[in-house]
């Protein structure tokens, strides 16, 4: 079976099948990482099923070109630039938030980088200081930021993006594999702390989804190679991902569906739980 020939396709989502009734009809949500991608994608379906959306990313041309792109009715979405490793930025994220809608009911943790790559000997503190503190502690002060909204009102929904790469990693980013390791002890601290509350929180761990973090890996690997896009994508499937059975990237839209559903009132006895969408790639149960 591993050695049928394969097919290296580019999967086309009917967006139209991922809206449901989230029963999230003005509930304000606020997603980091929104100006591409899984962020951006998350945003486009809460929009959809009739959430108030702040984007946040740390460019605000970027952001506002991104937002343009959704289809949102007057006064449904907001934009606002803010560093996650900046805790004035995030201050000033929360006081246009909360003069633009008020307080949140949902936060999106969906903003990240790679980080430092290479084997372990070859990373100094700089690498790895400069990955945590954008994946682990950037989420970390968000959350401090508007926790206080979140516990506010007897309902709310925190969903971290964590990674495949958290429970198996990877030899050649570990800086990135231990950081989501810690963004899955973190929401599952935290949905010890506030689930009576109402505030329940969940984690959802992608794999090699098609997103502009992906499309610079594989650039850079076909330069390394000195093969195709497509080939590097192909081999590093191969080679790489041995048992992401689709043998292909994923969509954002394929993992903004599961956001959606862990914001929604369909997830309501869901917390402390970590949905994989990896096509398999995991090899454990």
């Amino acid at each position: 079976r591993r050695n049928a020939p394969r097919t290296l396709t580019c999967h086309t989502i009917d967006r139209k099948a991922f809206d449901m009734d989230l029963g999230i009809t003005g509930k304000k949500a606020l997603i980091t990482g929104g100006d591409s991608g899984i962020g951006w994608e998350t945003a486009r379906m809460l929009l959809a099923e009739g959430a108030i959306v702040v984007l946040s990313d740390k460019d605000q041309s970027s952001l506002d070109e991104a937002a343009a792109k959704l289809d949102a009715p007057d006064g449904a979405l907001f934009a606002y630039a803010a560093d996650v490793t900046d805790t004035a930025d995030l201050a000033e994220l929360h006081r246009k938030t909360s003069a633009a809608v008020g307080t949140i009911d949902i936060l999106v943790q969906s903003a990240g980088v790679t980080g430092a790559q290479g084997l372990f000997h070859e990373i100094d503190d700089e690498g790895w200081t400069s990955t945590i503190d954008i994946d682990l502690h950037g989420p970390v002060r968000l959350v401090r930021e508007f926790l206080p909204d979140l516990r506010t009102g007897g309902w709310g929904r925190l969903i971290f993006l964590a990674s495949e790469d958290a429970v198996q990693p990877y030899d050649d980013e570990l800086p990135y594999c231990a950081a989501k390791a810690g963004i899955l002890a973190l929401a599952k601290g935290l949905s010890r702390s506030y689930a009576r509350e109402g505030l329940l929180v969940n984690a959802v761990s992608p794999a090699f989804i098609h997103t502009p973090m992906t499309d610079a890996m594989m650039e850079k690997r076909s330069t390394e190679l000195g093969t195709s896009f497509d080939e590097a994508i192909t081999s590093f499937l191969d080679e790489e991902r041995p048992y992401m059975e689709l043998k292909r990237r994923g969509e954002p839209a394929e993992v903004a569906a599961v956001i959606a559903f862990l914001c929604s009132e369909h997830a309501s006895f869901v917390n402390g739980a970590n949905y994989r969408v990896d096509s398999g790639s995991v090899a454990t149960i």
